[in-house]
């Protein structure tokens, strides 16, 4: 971005408004060498000169707290700062803002920090000149340069130690920040700028002083991160903007020049929601933490149940949506749920449930898991207590029962991988939002369908969301259901699928079919969950499950047998491959996998894996016309921590491994922050792909990150050098922070981990050490994530729907000579991979993933990540150094 030049004012007396730190505005702008342009000067009266002029960004949280909150104000506020704007929060949600700022700040000045300068001293940055910003090129980053580093509050904030003694943010609830005082922020439960319910706003007079307070200090976009109230409430102050603002004019609060320039308010959403109950998008921010902890806390009680063969009754939060309990149903095997959009399909839903569960102890399941959700109600409206189902279970079935209310656990914790880069990425769509608003516009919200960001307008997701409640209400719960996405309905079927031992669903006995099912490559979380949901959609449509143990090596050795339906049930857990998994590909010997296809009888297949699982398929794809038994509908379910295979945007696996990197680099960080003044160079897996690299970048917020596709150069490395120099020399003395440095494996065979951290440890120099630590098989183990396990369920289910619906019984003995089977008829679209593109899944074809692949490199030519690279460095501060 290519600074431009202002004009000084002459003559012109300075402001007599007190900025945030106590510094009029004039005497701030000098010291950050930032003018903000006046009406008089910028010509804001026309609508192209106003959107030219400095915006003041605010950002806010309101309604209930969730995890990730922090991450959502971290991303507006540097995004803000990186598009040339002033970024402010607003402490204690709506009712800061109402409030303002009641006392008059210290001043705080923040001097540029020389090698001599003094412990107490504030990093700043002063550029050479007064710039002006081009905001509105959304490809842009701004320098650091153009305002102050800190204004000193990140760390009271962090510590939650801003209304205390000495320095202090008591009675000021709209405060300015710098790039520094959201650092360390990501890694944060809760919301540390507060949140705290409003009765004042919903009045009008509590708005017009809102207008008030955003008018003073030149804030006219607005980011709320909050629930379907807090982004009403948002709606309705822009709403009703024009008409304050004449009040305001009226009497005197504000002159006409003030009114001229803030005529107009941007108001963007961002979904802060544990429940996960706004319509329009898949997920709101905290959800996927909840549903962490909730899985969490269930692991453990499920060991305890099975040891002494007890049931337990698990209320889980969500009034007036069920997603927290559906999914956690599904992740965590229960028997039984009650969500509020659902309920039973019986009035005598006791009966129902206890024949269910009573089914599932005869085929000799010794632990019973029932999930309440805190709305759940049956289908007269009548709420369903976690205490009455109890009894229920101990008087009619004599279960050892225990009742567990998660209540607020549910909420707190450091947020998991997803609700860290989710918020990121709204975050910074909600400031490109805010910057190319106009009058016309509405509100947005930001929200996200598969794979994509995207904005909706705020009142229809509202109405949306508040129409589940009324047709619940209205007992109209097929209606509720058509109001959440196809994600949850799915999920539905996939776990009531799961869950049934009915005979009356089974196919006609002539339908039924033999499938196999193996695992290729190396292992991932999520490979068990997938195959538990396939066991078990056979045993509910009366097919049978063929296991094909340690990949093709066990097809040619006969290592096959059919699993049973207990026999899967506690997989969903397990992390790495219960089949066993190897590289192995069919073409080590096809004339031998073909006979094995046509031993086992084989009507459908299954692929569970990586790179290895889908060259296999094509492998057996190209080669059907030479070996009838593969003419059979085959699928691919991806399957890798890598997240290498191409066209799909996801791989189970790939969510497991950022969370186990995230916590190694959690842990990381706080030592090198402990020493003050350390890099550490974090070394982790992917083969060819920096999905991982880069993604967990972003997500930890390391400062660097390098990748096998943008590989390591010496002019590279000696820019980045630079950069960590001129970083750590602005920090202040004592205060220097921990960072961290990503590196995928294969980046560069030259630039290793040890070269690279010699070279940082070496020009680093009395500024800051290096050290290194690399990460290895530990992004492969543990126990696979929430979202990996029901991404599993459901795109498992979805490749025996494909496989169900393509297959012929028998298929094998057609190939037989003498056969009086017809030959079944294939082409090219009954070999598949399914895969996540964007916002669908879809069916893809051997030969149309091959077109997006690089067989030499083992990754897709397409990759929808590679541009978050720039942005994991534009968040860590890089970018805007270098255009310092």
């Amino acid at each position: 971005m290519t600074p431009v030049p202002q004009d000084s004012r002459q003559g012109e007396s300075e402001p007599r408004t007190k900025d945030l730190e106590g510094v009029s505005e004039g005497l701030l702008d000098k010291a950050e060498g930032i003018k903000v342009p006046t009406v008089a000067e910028d010509g804001a009266k026309s609508p192209a000169a106003r959107n030219k002029r400095q915006k003041n960004v605010a950002v806010l949280t309101s309604g209930g707290d969730s995890a990730g909150m922090n991450a959502a104000v971290r991303a507006v506020v540097r995004q803000s700062i990186a598009r040339g704007c002033q970024a402010y929060i607003i402490r204690e949600g709506w009712e800061g803002l109402v409030r303002g700022n009641t006392s008059e700040p210290t001043p705080f000045t923040t001097p540029k920090r020389t090698p001599a300068a003094s412990a107490n001293q504030s990093p700043v940055l002063q550029p050479t000149k007064s710039v002006r910003v081009n905001f509105t090129d959304p490809s842009g980053v701004a320098p650091l340069s153009n305002a102050p580093l800190s204004f000193g509050f990140g760390e009271l904030l962090k510590d939650g130690a801003g209304e205390g003694d000495g320095k202090s943010l008591k009675g000021r609830y709209i405060v300015r920040v710098g790039w520094d005082d959201v650092r360390g922020w990501l890694g944060e439960g809760g919301t540390l700028i507060g949140s705290s319910r409003c009765p004042s706003f919903r009045e009008r007079s509590g708005r017009l002083q809102a207008a008030h307070n955003l008018i003073k200090y030149g804030i006219d976009c607005l980011a709320v991160c909050g629930g379907d109230g807090s982004l009403t409430g948002a709606d309705k102050l822009r709403g009703e903007w024009p008409s304050l603002v004449e009040e305001l004019l009226i009497t005197g609060k504000i002159d006409e020049e003030q009114a001229e320039t803030y005529r107009h308010l941007n108001i963007v959403g961002l979904v802060g929601s544990i429940d996960n109950d706004m319509s329009m998008t898949d997920l709101t921010i905290g959800a996927p933490t909840a549903l962490h902890r909730i899985c969490e806390s269930i692991d453990s009680i499920a060991s305890t149940a099975s040891s002494h063969s007890r049931a337990f009754v698990i209320e889980v939060m969500g009034r007036h949506c069920g997603w927290l309990a559906l999914l956690a149903g599904v992740a965590m095997g229960a028997d039984f749920i009650f969500i509020p959009e659902s309920p039973p399909e019986t009035d005598d839903w006791e009966t129902e449930m206890c024949n269910l569960l009573q089914s599932h102890r005869k085929v000799g399941k010794r632990k019973s898991i029932v999930i309440v959700a805190e709305g759940a109600l049956d289908r007269n409206l009548k709420p369903i207590k976690p205490d009455y189902v109890k009894d229920i279970l101990v008087d009619r079935l004599g279960l050892d029962t225990r009742v567990t209310t998660l209540g607020h656990t549910q909420r707190g914790g450091r947020p998991c991988a997803y609700d860290r880069i989710l918020p990121t990425l709204q975050g910074v769509q909600a400031v490109q939002a805010l910057l190319e608003a106009t009058p016309e516009t509405p509100s947005y919200m930001i929200g996200t369908q598969e794979n994509k960001i995207t904005r909706v307008p705020l009142l229809e997701a509202v109405a949306e969301t508040q129409a589940v409640a009324k047709c619940i209400e209205n007992r109209n719960f097929a209606e509720a259901m058509s109001h959440r996405d196809s994600e949850f309905r799915e999920m539905l079927q996939a776990f009531q699928i799961s869950s049934s031992l009915a005979v009356n669903e089974e196919a006609p006995k002539d339908k039924r079919l033999r499938i196999g099912i193996v695992h290729v490559g190396a292992p991932a979380g999520g490979m068990n969950a997938a195959t538990r949901q396939a066991v078990r959609f056979c045993h509910n449509r009366g097919h049978t499950p063929v296991a094909i143990y340690n990949g093709f090596e066990g097809l040619l050795d006969d290592n096959v047998s059919e699993l049973s339906w207990l026999r899967v049930d506690t997989w969903t857990t397990r992390g790495g491959s219960e089949l066993g998994t190897n590289r192995t590909l069919p073409s080590v010997d096809l004339g031998s996998v073909a006979a094995g296809f046509q031993r086992h009888a084989l009507d459908g297949l299954l692929v569970i894996g990586g790179f290895e699982a889908f060259h296999s398929l094509m492998i057996l794809e190209q080669n059907r016309a030479n070996y009838p038994s593969f003419q059979i509908p085959m699928v691919h379910l991806p399957a890798t921590i890598s997240n290498n295979v191409p066209m799909t945007d996801f791989s189970l696996g790939s969510d497991t491994s950022l969370n186990a990197l995230v916590d190694a680099c959690d842990a990381i960080r706080q030592s090198a922050s402990a020493s003050r003044n350390r890099v550490f160079v974090v070394e982790t897996q992917g083969g060819m792909s920096g999905y991982l690299a880069t993604m967990g970048a972003l997500a930890v917020g390391a400062v660097l990150v390098y990748t096998p596709e943008d590989g390591i150069s010496l002019k590279l490395l000696q820019e980045d050098v630079e950069f960590l120099t001129k970083r750590y020399s602005l920090d202040a003395k004592g205060k220097s922070e921990g960072r961290l440095v990503i590196k995928s494996e294969k980046s560069s065979s030259i630039y290793t981990t040890e070269v690279l951290t010699k070279i940082f440890k070496e020009e680093g120099k009395e500024l800051f050490d290096a050290r290194s630590a690399s990460l290895g098989h530990t992004l492969q183990g543990g126990t696979p994530s929430p979202m990996d396990r029901t991404r599993a369920a459901r795109l498992a289910l979805r490749c025996m729907q494909f496989l169900e619906k393509h297959a012929t019984p028998n298929s094998q003995s057609s190939h037989r000579s003498g056969s009086k089977h017809k030959k079944p008829a294939y082409s090219t679209e009954t070999a598949t991979m399914i895969a996540i593109r964007g916002s669908k899944i879809v069916y893809a074809t051997m030969e149309e993933v091959l077109k997006h692949t690089d067989m030499k490199l083992r990754r897709g030519k397409d990759e929808w990540w590679s541009d978050i690279k720039r942005l994991a460095e534009i968040m860590g501060g890089r970018q805007g150094l270098v255009s310092s």
